[in-house]
């Protein structure tokens, strides 16, 4: 491992042979996702964060999105307890306006353009990374905002290593997981399958009786990863992950006995799956050559179900895609990315859509060269759609080393975002219009990256995207191609090792405005900032989570302001022995209120009692067995 780690730091553009990825995922230093190859962060032109498996054991988030929320630059606006629906705005941009994939897969619902990140459980997942900035050219559509990759837990290791987790916490929740991995020098496998419940909060704050009780939250996952080495030049493997269950919500409807004070019948709730399953072929071809062939398919999964009135609404939507990636080393100094994509989007539903299919197709190349003196990151890619016809997105980079320490990188990227289905194909006409175009950008960015001493990096961004095209539905509820917005930003994230604690600061200040009205953008804060402190006492860890949130506003007229809050929370470990740990933290220390949201609800009487409820005091106490094998 200690080779690998010092091969990826000497490498100007590490491509290294296919049997050192799952290793590669292990590693806090390398980034996957900004080339779709493995290289060292520093040598990547994106803006990046990364937590690895033992990052996420460290920080013990509870959900995918509460990670997240420590990256600057990232703000998680939740409607309410687990499982509700959350909005992530990566630089200002809104939710459908960054791209989620899944061990490569995109999971994002082509109805509604949500990616079910709140479903996808911490326990199956092995690395998670974060590209800041836009990455059309590697990637295509959505990637305005960034990237945010998911990849499952892998196995690096010869031998079996089973694991068993088992938590519980207040809200009557429940935490199950168990796995088994394994494998010797050719052939690793990771299974895992986990199961959480919870009773839940009640989201929405007293308003109508029939939805003054908890929204439960239920989660089903399952993980598999498998890889085999032919040889020291040719792997094949597969990766699957599904995340299926239960989500309970509030609305307006349903029979209230007013004798009993009970709403009659079963609530509302989702039945919901997130899924993604693909496979790949990675070859060395020679001294010069890799080629990478990946084919997958993800389904994202979607019914409500309303037992009162005895309705329910069906939206499945599923993708088939390919990917062939070949990664050129022409010389010392230029290396060469080569590759194309096709994907097919369907969708199946209760609701008739006038299509419910469309195609992608894609081919990019991007020229990287690097010297002593300076780098240069050249990409260009043509998108050809059934719906909306050719998009082109250029970038470029410019990365000049002052010194050995530190760098400053010059970038200028374009990205685009496809209408989903609801916005081209709804039935009713009055809501849907299959004349749209594609949302643009055009991003800048100035960054600065430090290594102030052995124990301390620095990295900060000066960065603006312009947004043009942008879709929003008109005074009758049609989308239409009207809008635009500008946003300047500024991030930094500090980590720091002294006196034996670990140190991470991540901060972000951003100013996003519609460029028609010069009002901010809704639930934007303007200001972030997160602090994680973890120090380990041989057998024992301990560490403390402080976020504040600066205010922000729910509607586009800046009329609904939402107050600014602070979070504090507590965590710790002990390994008892080599087998058997516990863990033990406290979310929102001081039971905070808190609101990042509104909801709307047509009734004058309530017209000020529309605040989605968040968590406040949690915690959770678990045990962790590794038996040895």
């Amino acid at each position: 491992m200690k080779h690998l780690y010092l091969a990826l730091l000497l490498l100007p553009s590490p491509q290294l042979l296919a049997d050192t990825r799952d290793e590669a995922l292990k590693l806090p230093d390398v980034v996957i996702s900004a080339n779709r190859q493995v290289q060292a962060r520093n040598d990547s032109s994106a803006a990046n964060t990364v937590f690895t498996r033992d990052d996420i054991d460290r920080l013990q988030p509870t959900s995918l999105t509460d990670l997240l929320s420590r990256v600057p630059g990232v703000q998680v606006a939740p409607t309410g307890g687990r499982g509700s629906l959350p909005g992530i705005y990566l630089r200002g941009t809104k939710s459908a306006q960054s791209l989620v994939l899944v061990d490569g897969q995109r999971i994002a619902n082509t109805t509604s353009g949500d990616s079910g990140l709140q479903y996808l459980n911490v326990d199956q997942i092995e690395r998670v990374e974060v590209l800041r900035g836009s990455r059309s050219v590697m990637y295509g559509s959505d990637a305005i905002g960034g990237v945010i990759q998911v990849f499952t837990r892998r196995n690096a290791e010869q031998g079996l290593q089973p694991r068993l987790k088992l938590e519980f916490g207040n809200r009557r929740t429940w935490q199950r997981s168990l796995g088994l991995a394994g494998g010797d020098e050719h052939t690793r496998f990771n299974l895992g399958a986990s199961l959480d419940e919870t009773a839940g909060i009640n989201s929405t704050r007293a308003s109508f009786p029939s939805d003054g009780d908890h929204d439960a939250y239920r989660n089903q996952s399952l993980s598999l990863n498998l890889s085999h080495s032919f040889s020291d030049a040719l792997e094949a493997g597969f990766n699957l992950l599904d995340n299926r269950g239960k989500s309970e919500y509030d609305n307006s409807f349903g029979r209230y006995d007013v004798a009993s004070g009970q709403t009659l019948g079963q609530k509302p709730y989702t039945d919901y799956t997130v899924s993604s399953a693909s496979g790949y072929l990675d070859a060395t071809l020679n001294a010069h050559w890799q080629s990478r062939l990946e084919l997958g398919h993800s389904e994202n999964r979607d019914t409500k179900r309303d037992t009162l009135s005895d309705d329910f609404s069906v939206f499945n939507t599923y993708r088939d895609s390919i990917n062939w990636q070949n990664d050129l080393t022409l010389d010392e100094h230029n290396s060469l990315i080569l590759g194309g994509d096709w994907y097919e989007d369907r969708f199946h539903g209760s609701t008739a859509f006038s299509e419910n299919s469309r195609w992608n197709r894609a081919a990019f190349v991007q020229h990287r060269f690097h010297s002593e003196w300076f780098s240069t990151e050249l990409g260009l890619r043509r998108d050809q759609n059934q719906q909306f016809g050719a998009q082109n997105s250029w970038s470029g980079t410019l990365t000049l080393p002052i010194n050995p320490d530190n760098d400053v990188l010059l970038s200028y990227s374009e990205g685009f975002r496809a209408p989903t289905f609801n916005d081209l194909y709804y039935p009713d006409t009055h809501y849907s219009n299959p004349n749209l175009q594609p949302e643009t950008s055009k991003s800048y960015e100035l960054q600065w990256r430090s290594q102030l001493s052995d124990s301390t990096r620095l990295e900060a961004s000066l960065y603006r995207t312009d947004l043009s095209d942008a879709i929003i539905l008109d005074s009758s509820g049609k989308p239409q191609n009207v809008a635009s917005a500008r946003i300047n930003g500024m991030e930094a994230a500090l980590k720091q090792e002294l006196f034996g604690w670990q140190g991470n600061l991540g901060l972000s200040i951003i100013d996003p405005r519609d460029r028609s009205t010069g009002y901010t953008l809704a639930r934007r804060a303007r200001r972030t900032l997160s602090l994680d402190l973890d120090r380990q006492f041989d057998q024992l860890g301990v560490g403390a989570s402080w976020q504040a949130i600066s205010s922000s506003y729910d509607d586009a007229d800046n009329t609904q302001r939402l107050g600014g809050y602070a979070l504090l929370g507590l965590r710790g470990s002990w390994a008892i022995n080599r087998q058997v740990a516990l863990s033990l933290k406290v979310d929102n220390l001081l039971d905070r209120s808190y609101v990042r949201a509104r909801y709307s609800y047509d009734d004058p009487a309530f017209m000020n009692n529309q605040d989605y409820r968040e968590e406040g005091r949690t915690w959770l106490f678990g045990v962790t067995w590794t038996p040895e094998t």
